[in-house]
């Protein structure tokens, strides 16, 4: 494992880079300017909205390339650099499936902002750790004022069991993504991390074999495939790890700083010896 090659890093949030309490280490900040000094790229891909992301990575946000809302959106310094939306036309028929999956909450996942209905302050209160922005409507179908990037369901007794069976069928013609252990989404088709992040490769000209990935769940596989060193976190569900080339700690243990520091090390001593 040659880590010295690596020019672009892609990390996942919830349950990788972020601890259970979801936290940022402070070491991560500390092995960041490390990186940029190598001339590292950094990208942030979460299903979480993209102010959510950045106000997780306040001190960095202006610095790296942010792949939010499972890979709808890609954002640099508050500039889009790529958007991957529904048509109304689907999103008012999955608004129609979507209600009728009782004991879950729908959310719309919209470029500007996130939308739900009354599910009560609980809802909110766990919803709000995901969506910095939001608005609360009467009713989800009336959302004409914005774009709508993914619809997010959440059933609390779990999205494997609970949500997938549901929404299977639909796997045709959209991304249905199981992205957490109470989450489901629906995205275009092209709406993942691996597409996202293929186009961030491809316009700085960096290769598979210089990408370094971690993840932790389904919404992560196709950006595994864009990685030599893919690392699932030793907390990771088992698709995750069937698919990864490699296998770090759990975010509970800094996996990806881990590795990170690892990898510097590594740059460090190709460096001394040229």
């Amino acid at each position: 494992m040659d880590l010295s090659q690596i020019k672009m890093v892609a990390t996942d949030m919830d349950g990788t880079l972020l601890n259970t309490n979801n936290e940022v280490s402070r070491h991560f900040f500390e092995l960041f300017e490390e990186l940029s000094s190598l001339g590292v790229i950094f990208v942030a891909a979460s299903g979480r909205q993209y102010y959510s992301i950045i106000d997780k990575l306040k001190p960095i946000k202006d610095d790296i390339y942010v792949i939010a809302e499972n890979g709808a959106l890609t954002m640099q310094q508050d500039k889009e650099l790529q958007t991957t939306e529904i048509d109304r036309q689907t999103y008012l028929e999955l608004l129609d499936i979507t209600r009728d999956l009782k004991g879950s909450q729908v959310i719309l996942c919209g470029r500007k902002q996130g939308y739900i209905e009354d599910y009560g302050q609980d809802f909110v209160d766990m919803f709000s750790e995901y969506y910095d922005r939001y608005q609360i409507v009467e009713n989800l179908a009336e959302v004409t004022n914005d774009v709508y990037l993914k619809i997010a369901i959440c059933n609390q007794k779990g999205a494997e069991q609970y949500l997938y069976p549901a929404l299977k069928h639909l796997e045709s013609r959209l991304k249905v993504k199981v992205s957490g252990e109470v989450w489901l989404d629906l995205s275009h088709n092209l709406a993942n991390k691996g597409y996202a992040l293929q186009q961030l490769q491809e316009t700085n000209n960096i290769t598979p074999e210089e990408t370094m990935v971690f993840g932790d769940y389904n919404n992560d596989l196709e950006m595994m495939g864009r990685a030599k060193y893919s690392f699932a976190m030793e907390n990771a569900h088992p698709n995750v790890k069937a698919i990864a080339n490699y296998a770090t700690k759990s975010n509970n243990n800094n996996g990806v700083e881990y590795m990170l520091q690892k990898m510097i090390e590594a740059k460090k001593s190709v460096g001394s010896w040229q």
